[in-house]
């Protein structure tokens, strides 16, 4: 077995050096972000990929996320950019609860919120939880939740020309004075003097807001493009030459987004026009998951090619993405309205919804002229007006009146089947549907979005990337390759 295999890089205190210091040496992309190596002299910590010569052996110290980097009290480096790393994924470790919280987390459940009410949302004991992330990630959920916002500031910091002030604020900081005192005692430095050492000022390329989000290789973007491009939504999604746009709603407010690879540097390019960026967080997040940006295709790829015939598949077409989507709600009325993995979408029905429900949006982008209808549009609609069957707008409007009222919401859920019941609770919604919608709305990995009947007999040797088996198997309905 390679010495390089995913498995020696988890979970939490289990970081073998002399596994690590071989990653270090090939300088593989594929251990980007799951790992750091950090410099006693220095107390500054790196990337597996950083160019600068690492110190003598027995000068490092290795740890497995950037927080508990930093909780030790290192510095991430500035040659590497350690703090713009992948960063660990999602399902680091055993823990399935660690994986869920750390959703939730990405979310925003500690930006506003406490330990204690994430650890409910988990079912269990903030005690409990915090000793899971220690032993896990090697830092606490409060830890976890305050590296991410400081290396989201600071990523804006050197990739935008947002003002100081209006950035700390789209961090979820809430004085410049907490934010000011944040950076130091991260990175050594202030904002602005931060700001000063990235060099010239980044050139305003077009209206809007660009961020580069980076993910690990291999990424199939021709693959999960095309997923998209089959799927598109006419009004609400164009996909073309490479990139893929749509209209957004946040927080009552209506934007446009546009993504394109930048392969040379392993990540994608993320233009925002949007009327305000109070929720920058939230709208980054939610591009994250539509393009699943936390998998970690090595990782994938050791367990699905253990079955002889996905193992063809994955060398063909390494890489391939689960497609997400911008919102919950809009997932589940396409799946109500008969969009599936291996069928086109059902595109003239949610046309004639989205002409006739959406809210008109002004762009400069050819064929983006709505934004996808929301449970308030629906919840008491006369669907008949958009030609919607009397089964299927029954249905979509209990899951609005679902939605509105509390009883489903589309954050990180428990694990599937909670996902899976959660979404039956709606009169309507099959078990092939649920499945759709959780893989796509909840980021499920191990969603299998088949008809009764149709699940291969050895499908549970996938487990827990079925959702990436069956878009290997949808790649080759639709001859899928490089």
């Amino acid at each position: 077995m390679d010495v390089l295999a995913a498995s020696n890089f988890g979970p939490g205190g289990d970081l073998e050096p002399d596994v690590c210091w071989q990653a270090v040496y090939s300088r593989d992309a594929r251990f980007d972000g799951r790992f750091f190596a950090g410099a006693v002299t220095t107390r500054v910590y790196c990337r597996s990929i950083c160019p600068v010569p690492f110190a003598r052996p027995n000068n490092i110290v290795w740890f497995t996320s950037a927080a508990a980097a930093e909780r030790a009290g290192y510095r991430p480096c500035q040659r590497c950019r350690a703090a713009a790393s992948p960063g660990t994924p999602a399902w680091l470790g055993t823990s399935a609860v660690v994986s869920r919280a750390l959703r939730l987390i990405a979310q925003g459940a500690l930006d506003n919120g406490n330990i204690e009410a994430l650890a409910d949302r988990v079912g269990l004991g903030p005690r409990h939880l915090r000793r899971l992330f220690v032993e896990h990630i090697g830092a606490s959920p409060s830890r976890i939740a305050f590296t991410r916002r400081v290396h989201f500031a600071r990523n804006l910091i050197e990739e935008t020309n947002l003002p100081i002030t209006e950035l700390a604020a789209y961090a979820g900081f809430r004085s410049i004075r907490q934010f000011n005192h944040a950076m130091r005692t991260t990175t050594g430095e202030s904002p602005t003097r931060l700001r000063r050492l990235r060099g010239v000022a980044v050139p305003a390329h077009r209206p809007g807001l660009l961020i580069r989000l980076p993910y690990r290789a291999p990424f199939h973007w021709t693959g999960l493009l095309g997923f998209l491009a089959s799927h598109a939504v006419e009004g609400v999604e164009v996909v073309g030459s490479g990139v893929y746009r749509r209209t957004v709603e946040i927080g009552g407010v209506m934007g446009v987004i546009e993504v394109r690879q930048d392969a040379a540097e392993r990540q994608l390019a993320v233009n925002l026009e949007l009327p305000s960026y109070e929720s920058l967080m939230d709208v980054v997040e939610r591009v994250r998951r539509m393009f699943d940006l936390a998998a970690d295709p090595f990782q994938i790829a050791e367990q699905l090619s253990r079955d002889s015939m996905l193992k063809s598949l994955l060398a063909a077409s390494p890489g391939l993405r689960v497609p997400g989507i911008w919102d919950g709600f809009e997932a589940a009325v396409r799946a109500i309205l008969g969009e599936r993995l291996a069928d086109k979408a059902p595109r003239a029905a949610l046309a004639r919804l989205v002409a006739t429900f959406g809210r008109p949006v002004k762009t400069s982008t050819p064929g983006l002229t709505h934004g996808f209808p929301s449970p308030q549009d629906l919840a008491e609609a006369d669907l008949t007006a958009a030609n919607i069957k009397r089964g299927q707008a029954a249905t979509i409007r209990s899951l609005a009146r679902a939605v509105l009222n509390r009883d489903l919401t589309f954050e990180a859920s428990m694990n599937l089947e909670d996902a899976i019941a959660r979404l039956r609770v709606v009169r309507g919604i099959s078990r092939p549907m649920a499945d759709h919608i959780a893989m796509r709305a909840f980021g499920e990995p191990d969603a299998f979005p088949a008809p009764a009947g149709k699940v291969p007999q050895n499908s549970s040797d996938w487990r827990p990337w079925r959702a990436y088996a069956a878009m290997y198997l949808w790649g080759v309905a639709h001859q899928l390759r490089v």
